[in-house]
């Protein structure tokens, strides 16, 4: 208490507090004082003249804005703009009941303005005028706007789930970063808080509606009664007086409550693009000559139909027929001098052949059909590049090596939408994306079908549809992870680039790494390589690495091991083993992050009793019995990954390497790990036995 009293006693305590943030608490107590405290005409004249200006403001911001969340505070400025004018119609009253029968101007020169030169001083017509402005606003476009936003709340939930799905496999395929996926879910957040702050801020419109009906009611009868018993006024002249300026007082905060309530309108039914209203209306309305042209006709045949005001409808057809003419003018002008602008090059002589026409096979390469050029288009803003630059770099980040360059071109013998991806020179990946359409990919729990072209996601094989941009959103409510066509290219890029990584990293690629790694530890890389092991050897440890999904990039790890074992083990499968164990807590990780029991795969004892005995005898696998492992193995993994388990099988150290290797040919995403490469300090659980039930 000491402190906050020496704080309010500074003469400066004040200029702590920005204005921005007194807004508000200075509103609430303008708008408190109205209601208690009796105000002079000119008071009451600033005051309804400030709630026109700020009607006015408001409508302006939301047809300026390209997006809803641009106003978000439009539902806070809603509630405190239809106090304002209710507490002004609470301080209008007060000055009308009690010094109308002095005149009109008795309430100010604002109210009388309203119920004097805009109803001509004719009451009837001053209720008829009202009456229709509170049903403008009540009936159609207050009721309109909150069923827009009870409709919008309502599918923006439903959707948001589809939408952080879609964020996280953005994130997940490297799309975006750690700080744009949390940006877009916090712009997901808000904009479900908008709308629904808008359903029930539109209830304010509504209710402030029909309290100017009874408000008015209130004012004439009140008035009538006061003229007659207090003031001994005739019924006509009391009549004349207080119904005037109740018309008055209620269509100077009518009016201001449309315009309001246009603002609310304009803001939840816009449809979300890099335009405003304005600009949307222009753009749309007046995109196609053909129309303004069809328009221009019907408007002239009508102006000849005699009884009508033909001078008025030719008057718009000229007016629209000129239009037509002059944008389908300007249109041809563009043309011509588009084409005038490009240069007429001479056709070159052929030249001689050299060795600049010999191509060498690109490492990585993506060729598209002719209607995916766009993406790749850097003219036209491809979305695609940006991805894969993306793509690389995650790629780089995760696995420990930066993969080649990826060369596009586009290829006519392709399909119009077909793409296909080639690693030195041969085919690898191939499958079909629909610009301007969007994938919904079924993640295994959705609630519903949807219309388009069936299809599987190229990079996992989930079942998907190809939909168009009208079902996105209802695809969301259903559960898709819904992605548009760059997104899937690039995904199943990043998810090619992980399976093949073997094949891309060489021994330019090792040298590139141990280069870098010789700027800190440069005695240790010439202590393991060439010293203890050739560099080709390094590699195909490395390689052997990357083919069972582990990282390289704890490359001093790998070294030091590598320094340790190398003089007296040269085989790089053996030596790769020991690597693993070495990287056993980073495997582990991988797999099963932040989990202390490592809930697993096993062999049953007895066929892991067999396969001892066969590797100890021939050192390979009968026939049958590789069969047999196979498809036991097969079937123990659907029932570990159904229990969502990782699909993880520990094995004894000397089984694992041909086991690792034998069960990934047809189990590609079968992880195979030794007892060896278990960290102490986790507790390993076997759940599923492979060769038994359970």
């Amino acid at each position: 208490m000491k402190a906050l009293s020496h704080y309010l006693t500074r003469r400066d305590w004040m200029a702590d507090i920005p204005m921005k943030v007194l807004a508000g608490p200075l509103l609430i107590l303008m708008i408190l004082s109205m209601m208690i405290l009796p105000l002079p005409p000119f008071a009451l004249d600033l005051f309804f003249t400030f709630n026109i200006a700020l009607s006015i403001m408001v409508l302006l911001v939301s047809m300026f804005t390209s997006k809803p969340l641009d106003f978000a505070a439009f539902p806070a400025v809603l509630l405190f703009t239809t106090l304002l004018r209710l507490s002004l119609n609470v301080a209008s009253t007060r000055v009308v009941l009690m010094d109308g029968h002095e005149g009109g101007d008795a309430a100010g020169k604002v109210i009388e303005a309203f119920g004097q030169f805009l109803v001509g001083g004719n009451f009837a017509v001053g209720l008829v005028v009202f009456l229709i402005l509170v049903i403008i606003n009540f009936m159609v476009i207050t009721k309109g706007a909150g069923r827009i936003a009870e409709v919008g709340a309502r599918f923006m939930l439903d959707s948001m789930p589809g939408k952080q799905m879609a964020i996280d496999a953005d994130l997940n395929a490297g799309m975006i970063g750690e700080d744009d996926a949390r940006q877009r879910r916090a712009e997901v957040s808000q904009e479900a808080d908008f709308y629904g702050s808008m359903d029930g801020a539109s209830k304010f419109v509504r209710g402030d509606a029909m309290a100017g009906l009874v408000i008015m009611a209130i004012n004439i009868l009140g008035g009538l009664m006061i003229g007659l018993l207090q003031y001994d006024m005739a019924f006509s002249d009391a009549a004349r007086t207080y119904i005037l300026l109740a018309i008055g007082d209620g269509l100077v905060a009518q009016i201001p409550a449309l315009v309001i309530s246009t603002a609310a309108g304009v803001t939840v039914s816009r449809v979300n693009t890099e335009q405003d209203v304005g600009q949307q209306m222009i753009g749309q309305l007046f995109a196609n000559p053909r129309v303004l042209l069809l328009a221009a006709g019907v408007m002239g045949l009508l102006g000849l139909v005699p009884g009508m005001p033909n001078l008025v409808f030719l008057l718009f057809t000229a007016v629209l027929g000129g239009l037509a003419w002059w944008m389908t003018r300007t249109s041809e002008r563009r043309l011509v001098a588009e084409q005038e602008a490009q240069p007429s090059e001479p056709a070159p002589e052929a030249p001689e052949a050299s060795w600049d026409d010999v191509q060498l096979v690109d490492t990585l390469g993506l060729e598209v059909g002719h209607r995916l050029i766009p993406l790749v288009d850097a003219r036209e803003k491809g979305e695609l590049l940006g991805r894969i630059k993306s793509v690389r770099k995650k790629f780089a980040q995760e696995v420990g090596f930066l993969p080649p360059v990826v060369h596009i071109r586009d290829n006519l013998e392709l399909g119009a939408t077909t793409y296909r991806v080639t690693l030195k020179g041969a085919e690898v990946g191939r499958a079909d994306a629909w610009p301007g359409r969007w994938l919904a990919i079924d993640p295994g729990h959705v609630s519903g079908e949807l219309d388009g072209t069936p299809t599987q996601d190229p990079a996992f094989g989930l079942p998907a549809v190809w939909i168009d941009t009208s079902q996105r959103e209802q695809a969301q409510v259903y559960g898709y992870t819904v992605v548009d066509a760059s997104t899937v290219v690039a995904t199943h890029l990043n998810h090619l680039l992980h399976r093949h990584a073997p094949e891309m990293l060489g021994r330019q690629e090792v040298q590139k790494l141990l280069d870098k790694l010789g700027e800190e530890q440069k005695s240790l890389v010439e202590e393991v390589v060439p010293k203890a092991i050739p560099l080709t050897t390094f590699t195909r440890i490395l390689q052997q690495l990357l083919d069972e999904d582990v990282s390289i990039r704890d490359l001093r790890t790998i070294l030091d091991t590598l320094a340790e074992h190398a003089p007296h083990q040269q085989d790089p499968t053996e030596l790769t083993s020991l690597v693993r164990i070495a990287l056993g807590r980073a495997i582990t990780q991988q797999w099963f992050a932040g989990q202390e029991t490592l809930n697993v795969m096993g062999l049953e004892p007895q066929l892991e009793q067999v396969l001892n005995q066969a590797m100890n005898g021939s050192g390979a696998l009968e026939p049958g019995l590789a069969q047999t492992l196979m498809s036991q193995a097969e079937s123990a993994l659907q029932r570990h990954e159904s229990s969502g388990e990782p699909p993880v099988m520990v094995v004894t150290h000397s089984l694992r390497p041909v086991l690792a290797r034998f069960l990934r040919r047809r189990l590609q995403h079968l992880v195979v790990m030794s007892q060896a490469e278990i960290p102490d300090d986790r507790m390993l659980r076997v759940t599923t036995l492979v060769g038994g039930t359970s």
